[in-house]
């Protein structure tokens, strides 16, 4: 096989699914490199998108170990998702102290004071999400501490075998952004390639499938990620003989920015 000059053919070493292009990301786990950050102790953040990609929010898998966590409670002006992947830590929100295990999650509105445990054995897996809340007026959302069994299965379209679960309020004007988890039965599929102006971040859950991101084709399994820029073409389809899933972010309710 003829090699181009100054590149070299994937083989043994250096070869990766991982991508990177104007409009989309796809980044298995394997490939995103540890992060300390000074208001966490004994904890890894492996960032997973922030602007320095192109998107407009941030997310990232939080390895907590035992006894860590924030090393003291704090707030800002963003808005936050916390969702629990591995083991269970402690959320104080404002004093109140919550736990959540596996599939916990809470919504953190902006300037909400709060602190992150350990209170597990072994390591905590978490993934965060965090962005800018953009203001149209209204009262800002509430917060939100649930667990996903406490979510309604939802068919939207009546595409059999496919399913939302909603972890914000559906249609809540108050809210910029929606979280949702989509079930794939095997053999379900998009029903159509879908490019609009929502961002996205997908956390895949569980199973397998193969995602269609611009004019390329990705086979993608559990713990992966992909960034999908607006108007990135997408469509997703299961591979695997069980249910896939993943967590999405996107941005709604808002109108166009011309800034």
């Amino acid at each position: 096989m003829k090699v181009k000059p100054g590149r070299i053919a994937p083989g043994a070493f250096g070869h990766t699914r991982g991508t990177v292009k104007r409009n989309y990301a796809v980044m298995p786990p394997e490939g995103i490199m540890d992060s300390y950050l000074p208001r966490w102790e004994r904890t890894v953040v492996r960032f997973q998108a922030a602007p320095q990609l192109g998107a407009r929010f941030a997310q990232a898998v939080l390895e907590i170990a035992e006894g860590g966590g924030t090393r003291e409670a704090f707030s800002d002006e963003l808005e936050r998702l916390i969702y629990v992947l591995q083991g269970s830590v402690e959320l104080t929100v404002e004093g109140a102290a919550s736990r959540l295990d596996l599939e916990g999650y809470a919504f953190l509105p902006p300037n909400t004071r709060f602190s992150v445990r350990n209170i597990g054995t072994g390591e905590a897996r978490v993934l965060g999400i965090k962005k800018p809340y953009e203001s149209i007026g209204l009262p800002p959302p509430d917060l939100i501490i649930s667990k996903r069994s406490d979510l309604e299965k939802i068919n939207h379209n009546g595409t059999e075998g496919r399913t939302w679960e909603h972890l914000l309020p559906y249609g809540d004007m108050r809210f910029d952004m929606e979280l949702n988890i989509l079930s794939f039965a095997p053999g379900t599929h998009f029903p159509d390639v879908e490019t609009h102006i929502m961002e996205h971040g997908l956390y895949m859950l569980e199973g397998q499938g193969m995602y269609l991101l611009d004019q390329d084709w990705h086979e993608v399994w559990k713990d992966d990620f992909i960034w999908m820029g607006p108007f990135c073409p997408q469509l997703f389809y299961p591979t695997g003989w069980e249910t896939s899933a993943y967590l999405l972010y996107k941005d709604v309710n808002r109108d166009v920015s011309f800034g």
